[in-house]
């Protein structure tokens, strides 16, 4: 007992020591919060965001105040800004990434920042979690500790998602607040725009035929479908991804789709959710020589991209590594304007990535990311024999 007394006493000296800027003390507070000038929509509810459930752990009552580049007590200033650049000049607010953030203290400023547009919410939610103990489990089930005195460390954080892109397809993560403050940035997390807005495709997955209705185009056009067997058919089948004409066709849909969507910033290009490539002779001849299906799919994402770039140079096109296109091609390489989403549906889930029965898809991975400079994981949480049994994630 007097050993576990004395090691908390040193880590109660240590925290003190290096929590140097006061938050609340004794349930009153202790700095005030700072918006900028010209904040946007979403630093406005990061500041908001930060009172409310700083309030909910000290029982202090924060004032939000605007600010002009002077500040002469202790504050927590909120988004880049002039004085964000005043009091942080070495932080390069310009080159910040859309969700990368920057928590860092000096003096009597704690700085909650990031890139536009959800980098500052980021930042406001990642300080909450780290430094203050709140943990967002659910949309309704939170934890807030009760700290009446709440001090924070010696921080320098400058941090950036490993992956641009967030989606986890589970009924909470469709809910704004929680998909905000957990990180999630996908269409489907329903963030508006005062909330940074959310990454946005135009389809989503399996879109061969969306793009080209073999019930309007098949008839006038059976060349543009898969061979299978020597025979072209669109039942259940796929593209002839070698056609020229079919290319072109499928970017001006493409283009079709960008006009519809204006906001939308990655097209789904994507095979068809069962087999029966086109075993014409072109396209058996690339696939063959690339040692996989990917070889005519990616020549084609890549045509697409190519032809939509000078358009829509934000807008990214999207196909998959999917059950007979998992394995990478040979010597194809992915333009940097093209995602290609990896699925791991054939993995044992109930084993690690690098046990023997998951040597493919490790493989898989660490081919794909030396050739596609984007490259997304399609994870799947799902026993798909029997939906209701726990599954290992």
């Amino acid at each position: 007992m007097k050993i576990f007394f004395a090691f908390a006493l040193l880590l109660n000296f240590i925290f003190s020591a290096h929590a140097n800027f006061a938050i609340a003390t004794d349930g009153k507070p202790e700095c005030v919060i700072v918006r900028q000038a010209g904040a946007t929509a979403p630093e406005l509810k990061a500041a908001d965001e930060l009172a409310r459930t700083l309030e909910q752990i000290t029982g202090a009552k924060f004032i939000i105040r605007d600010s002009g580049e002077e500040i002469s007590d202790r504050a927590i200033i909120i988004g880049p800004g002039a004085s964000a650049q005043k009091y942080f000049p070495e932080v390069p607010f310009a080159d910040l990434g859309a969700d990368e953030i920057v928590v860092r203290t000096k003096g009597n400023k704690l700085l909650l920042a990031g890139g536009r547009t959800r980098g500052t919410l980021y930042a406001v939610c990642r300080f909450l979690q780290s430094e203050c103990g709140v943990r967002w489990w659910t949309p309704w089930a939170t934890t807030i500790p009760h700290q009446p005195n709440l001090r924070a460390g010696n921080l320098n954080i400058r941090y950036a998602p490993p992956f641009e892109y967030r989606s986890p397809y589970w009924f909470c993560a469709f809910d704004p607040a929680w998909s905000y403050r957990n990180g999630s940035n996908d269409q489907r997390s329903g963030l508006t725009a005062d909330d940074g807005g959310c990454i946005q495709y135009k389809g989503f997955s399996h879109t061969f035929y969306q793009l080209v209705p073999p019930e309007k185009y098949f008839a006038e056009h059976p060349e543009w479908f898969s061979m299978v067997k020597g025979k072209r058919t669109a039942d259940h089948a796929q593209l002839c991804l070698t056609n020229p004409k079919l290319r072109d066709f499928v970017v001006e849909r493409v283009k079709e789709w960008l006009h519809e969507s204006p906001d939308a910033n990655i097209v789904s290009v994507t095979q068809n959710d069962w087999r029966n490539w086109c075993e014409c002779p072109d396209c058996k001849a690339l696939d063959d020589s690339e040692g996989s299906q990917a070889g005519t799919i990616l020549t084609f994402a890549n045509y697409i991209a190519e032809k939509i770039a000078p358009e829509f140079p934000n807008v990214a096109i999207d196909t998959f590594a999917y059950h007979y296109s998992q394995t990478p091609p040979k010597t194809l390489k992915a333009r940097t304007n093209v995602i290609v989403r990896l699925c791991s549906i054939e993995s044992n889930f109930r084993e690690p990535l690098d046990a023997p029965s998951n040597t493919k898809f490790a493989d898989d991975i660490r081919q794909w990311t030396k050739i596609c400079p984007r490259l997304y994981i399609w994870d799947y949480t799902t026993d798909f024999s029997n939906y209701v049994l726990p599954h290992p994630n």
